[in-house]
Parts: structure tokens; C-alpha cells; sequence
């Protein structure tokens, strides 16, 4: 398995060039980095899809009711991400006997994820997320 350090930081910068070169940010700067730690668990990449998804379906429930935009945008969706993931964590062990890595990855992860997909179109980010995140995955097995 690859240094986390290591996974990370050429995530970020891979997803830097990528969003330089394409205009397109694959999920934010730092997810694709921590999506490649988790390749090799695929559950954790899903679940966190599934979180950012349901924080994304709650931001567009309360932009019907209140005006949310720029830097309140933002902190709802990262606060939102964040609390369907602890809330997750903290239910995952009485839904199952055995968890079987149904876990959020992080905290803010799901929350910039969503920001992103709602900022840009929903397949043209999560195919840059998948293609930054498995050139990291690959790049950081040969390297490191």
C-alpha cells in the first residue's frame, strides 16, 4: 500500500495539472488524493459518494427556502457532509454485525465533493475524479 503522504500529495498535485490543463476540478483539489488511500477498499470511495450525493440532495432542499450561495454555500454543504458522515459512523455498527469498510472517508471530503458537483456538471466531475484518482492510485504504486 502506498504512503499516505506520499498518495496525497501527488493526488494534489496531479489534480492541480488536471484542473489546470482541463478546467475541470475532479471533485476539489485534495479528494482525489484521499479517493486513490482508498482504492484498494472500495467501499470507503462509495459510501463517500453516497455521503456527498445526500449532502447535495439536502443543500438543493434548503436553497428552496433560504438563499445559500458563496461562502455559506460552502460551509453548509462541509458541515453537512460532515454530520452525515459522523452520523453514519455512529449508526453503521447497529445496522451491521460486521462493517465491512461502509465508512465516510474524512470529514470535509463528502462536503467539498458536493460543493464541486453542484459548482459543475455531475459527470464531468466524477469522471475527472475517477481518472485523477486511479492515476494517483497507479503512480504512487510504482513510485513509492
Amino acid at each position: 500500500m502506498p504512503s499516505g503522504y506520499s498518495s496525497f500529495f501527488l493526488g494534489l498535485i496531479l489534480a492541480l495539472i488536471y484542473a489546470e490543463v482541463t478546467g475541470l476540478s475532479p471533485g476539489g483539489l485534495i479528494v482525489p488524493g484521499y479517493f486513490a488511500l482508498y482504492l484498494n477498499q472500495p467501499w470507503r470511495p462509495l459510501t463517500t459518494l453516497a455521503a456527498a450525493f445526500l449532502t447535495l440532495l439536502i443543500y438543493r432542499l434548503l436553497s428552496r427556502y433560504f438563499i445559500i450561495f458563496g461562502r455559506r454555500r460552502f460551509v453548509l454543504m462541509v458541515l453537512a457532509g460532515a454530520c452525515l458522515g459522523e452520523a453514519w459512523s455512529l449508526a453503521l455498527p447497529h445496522l451491521l454485525a460486521e462493517p465491512v469498510g461502509l465508512r465516510v472517508i474524512g470529514w470535509v471530503v463528502p462536503g467539498i465533493l458536493a460543493s464541486t458537483l453542484e459548482r459543475q456538471k455531475i459527470l464531468p466531475v466524477l469522471s475527472s475524479l475517477i481518472f485523477v484518482s486511479v492515476l494517483t492510485f497507479f503512480l504512487s504504486q510504482l513510485f513509492f
